[in-house]
């Protein structure tokens, strides 16, 4: 279920970009079998979690992106697709459904092939306001820099106008709120 079903039967031989569908929670996996038997290429990328009950802990399978898999159809073509079980719409713009990049699902891909340890984690942005969630300095708030392929946390004193950066992990942040505008 990590990877896609067979090749699609794309009926007239084109391959049409990827495309995000929302789904049911945890109906991730049926509409991808759903999506199987009607011949679609589609993929789910999967992680080991760790779920713990009551009396034990067991690793399972989870979505990645809980909520959404992807799939590759002719969006002049999508009504099939809208009414499979569990779909709930084709992620886009004003109903126009936008395709994912290519790359992006190949480099999800290749780490869900690799075997890398992997899992979920909030979509941040350099420039986007975050908090430490823990460890020493748990509770700053500052603006997340890429400064030479490290992550840093930059606090401000925004009366004195000066700033002071602070290399972070950023595992241990959570995004505060996007950055609003570019500002230079």
């Amino acid at each position: 279920m990590q990877g896609a079903g067979n090749e699609p039967a794309n009926f007239d031989g084109i391959r049409y970009p990827w495309f995000a569908l929302q789904v049911k929670m945890r109906h991730e996996v049926g509409v991808s079998d759903h999506l199987q038997g009607k011949g679609y290429e589609w993929f789910l990328p999967l992680y080991k979690s760790r779920r713990r009950w009551s009396d034990r802990v067991k690793e399972v399978d989870a979505p990645l992106f809980p909520g959404y898999l992807f799939c590759r159809f002719n969006p002049n073509d999508r009504l099939p697709i809208l009414k499979t079980p569990g779909v709930t719409q084709i992620v886009g713009y004003n109903h126009v459904p936008i395709p994912v990049d290519e790359q992006e699902i190949v480099a999800i891909r290749r780490l869900v092939a690799s075997g890398v340890p992997n899992f979920p984690c909030a979509y941040l942005e350099v420039g986007s306001k975050v908090r430490i969630d823990a460890g020493a300095l748990r509770g700053l708030e500052g603006i997340l820099m890429d400064v030479k392929g490290k992550r840093r946390l930059v606090l401000s004193i925004t009366l004195l106008q000066r700033s002071v950066a602070v290399e972070i992990d950023s595992d241990a942040v959570s995004l505060v709120h996007a950055l609003q505008s570019a500002r230079s």
